[in-house]
């Protein structure tokens, strides 16, 4: 299974299990993904969730030789990024969180970081756009400067740059991200959990123009990029483990 669940009291732990592949997403990961958020969203004795890859990357994305898979009814992308939620979600990253790894993180409440995780929407490397949220959310998570500088360059923010930046809640030693994250969802599962949803619900729905903007702005950039052979080409160049050469059509 790429997708493993084990509960700690109240709390989900969500584990993407691909190391071989930095947890990159494809359909399997994108179904096992959707059922556990299932599983978290419809318990009522799981009050929040944390939601992690393996000691050496959280996810590097979507796997490009395979696919991730079709979106899911309730989850969307990956199962996951565009859930209506209500219960918390916190992100452990160690390790990479790159493209759709990071729009994962994104799509989160909280997160908790290892001081050697690295974000990175590399997108445009390969002739295409962030299309699971990082156009907006990257923007609304980071200041916009920096959030196009990560979309425009593909270059990684190292940890303790994001949590300076108020992107991360917690930093954690190596290996502890974990630990640290299921140490605050603890503290999550302190407070009343009607409370805890309605506050998710109000905050969700203050963000929910942001969000149906967004995704039709990203709807169509996404189209248009796929559409170029740019994107053929970035692709084509990724598998070949060599530079793209750039059509600009």
């Amino acid at each position: 299974m790429t997708v493993t669940t084990r509960r700690h009291g109240r709390i989900l732990l969500v584990q993407m299990d691909r190391p071989a592949k930095r947890n990159a997403i494809d359909s399997a990961m994108t179904a096992g993904l959707d059922a556990a958020l299932n599983e978290l969203d419809d318990d009522p004795e799981l009050w929040a969730g944390v939601l992690c890859g393996t000691a050496d990357a959280f996810s590097a994305g979507t796997d490009l030789a395979t696919g991730a898979g079709p979106a899911t009814p309730r989850g969307g992308n990956y199962g996951v990024v565009r859930r209506d939620r209500a219960t918390p979600l916190i992100a452990a990253v160690e390790g990479v969180a790159y493209g759709g790894g990071f729009e994962l993180v994104l799509a989160c409440d909280l997160v908790v970081a290892a001081r050697t995780a690295r974000f990175a929407l590399p997108e445009t490397a390969r002739g295409l756009v962030a299309n699971c949220g990082g156009l907006f959310r990257g923007p609304y998570a980071l200041p916009p400067n920096i959030a196009r500088e990560m979309l425009l360059t593909g270059a990684p923010l190292p940890a303790e740059r994001a949590w300076s930046l108020g992107l991360v809640n917690r930093i954690a030693e190596p290996g502890e991200a974990q630990r640290v994250a299921l140490e605050l969802a603890e503290l999550v599962c302190a407070n009343a959990p009607v409370a805890q949803r309605e506050t998710l619900r109000a905050v969700a729905a203050a963000q929910a123009d942001i969000e149906e903007r967004g995704w039709a702005a990203t709807e169509r950039a996404s189209q248009a990029a796929a559409a170029s052979a740019d994107a053929a080409e970035g692709v084509l160049a990724f598998r070949e483990k060599r530079r793209p050469r750039w059509s600009n059509r």
